[in-house]
């Protein structure tokens, strides 16, 4: 069954649910059990607790599992709470984390300010270190944490190379997926133990909801569900609702985000003022052959490095954008631009021009064009 198949049809029962096309919001805290047997746990029953899953969380666990390839997979109530299930799921207390250094800030954050003090050492790594990444590896490492592209400088890494040298030594990866999702690369296939998924972004694909999603398998899945009980995350069922709306038309979205996303980079390449595009689909990025060996399509977000302007030009030209809204998420429905805040430790990202992330949305390609085309003269460049 193809991916577009198995996304409309898994984690759907209308029989079990009066006909309806879509499994019903089920809010649901206490479970009443059907006997003394059932709550002494010597006869098994679907659901316990509210916490620990209903037929609504069960529908998205089983579709984002089947496109995962995976075992099963676990919800989160955001894309940074599936990071910390991830990584909390492999290490503990005097083990050492091998972090990319390109990593998404909020991962970073969590890495420094909240692991230092549960005893766990994090080391960042250069992105493009492929199979070197062993010289990094120590007896007490317990996690090489990946996401590919990166965040804001979309370095594409060799994940297989990187999964080669962990099994070596017994070390768990983690990847972050979330800008391709497993539409388009499908981390558990290449060796990872855990795929985490900002589900919040393409998923959900329309704004209005945060979850996050980790899968994994085999005694991986066992210990990410026995984890995710003891800290208690839950998701709200309305929110798994959405998740489960925004899945069923993914791939017609990624389809278009990725159409839109190429052509609009192609336009800006061609300006005089755009020093460099930061996409791998595009055939003259840098990474685009790991690229083009290990995935299927591409995301809609990207990042464009412009020539140097004032702060008071970037301001003229992103307070007036009638588009392009200004906002720290990408993945639905509207574009977005932001500027970038690069932060490095492993090795070092200089530039003196101004770096903007795009989040391409489902708007005719032509006005977005437009909509730039007017930012870039307010802001003093000339097209």
């Amino acid at each position: 069954m193809k991916d577009e198949t198995k996304i409309v049809t898994t984690g759907r029962d209308p029989k079990a649910h009066a006909g309806a096309v879509n499994t019903p919001v089920y809010h649901a805290s206490t479970i009443i059990y059907p006997s003394l047997a059932a709550i002494r746990g010597k006869e098994k029953i679907p659901y316990t607790y509210g916490r620990r899953g209903t037929p609504t969380t069960t529908a998205l666990q089983e579709a984002i599992s089947a496109l995962e390839g995976a075992d099963g997979t676990m919800l989160t109530p955001s894309g940074a709470s599936a990071v910390s299930l991830a990584i909390m799921s492999a290490v503990e207390a005097g083990s050492h984390m091998l972090m990319v250094d390109s990593v998404y800030q909020p991962t970073r954050k969590l890495c420094d300010r909240l692991m230092t003090r549960l005893g766990v050492e994090t080391e960042y790594y250069d992105p493009l270190i492929g199979g070197d990444i062993a010289t990094l590896i120590r007896d007490n490492t317990a996690l090489i944490f990946m996401e590919s592209p990166g965040s804001q400088t979309f370095e594409i890494q060799d994940v297989s190379a990187i999964v080669a040298a962990a099994q070596k030594r017994g070390v768990k990866t983690a990847i972050d997926n979330t800008w391709a999702t497993p539409l388009n690369f499908r981390p558990l296939d290449h060796g990872v133990d855990f795929s985490v998924l900002a589900a919040t972004k393409y998923v959900v694909g329309h704004a209005d909801a945060l979850l996050g999603t980790v899968a994994a398998r085999g005694e991986n899945f066992k210990h990410l569900q026995n984890v995710h009980g003891l800290i208690g995350y839950s998701v709200g069922p309305d929110d798994v609702f959405l998740a489960l709306r925004g899945l069923r038309t993914m791939p017609t979205r990624m389809k278009q985000h990725q159409h839109a996303a190429l052509d609009i980079a192609a336009w800006l390449q061609s300006l005089s003022f755009v020093r460099k595009i930061y996409y791998p689909a595009m055939p003259d990025a840098p990474g685009h052959d790991l690229w083009q060996r290990d995935f299927s399509g591409a995301g809609g977000l990207f990042s464009v490095e412009l020539e140097p302007c004032s702060e008071e030009q970037l301001a003229a030209m992103l307070d007036n954008m009638r588009l392009f809204g200004m906002g720290y998420s990408w993945g639905g429905f509207e574009s977005l631009i932001v500027p970038c805040e690069i932060v490095r430790t492993a090795n070092s990202f200089k530039t003196d021009g101004q770096m903007l992330r795009l989040n391409i949305g489902l708007e005719h390609i032509d006005d977005l064009k437009d909509d730039l085309r007017d930012g870039f003269a307010r802001a003093g460049y000339t097209t």
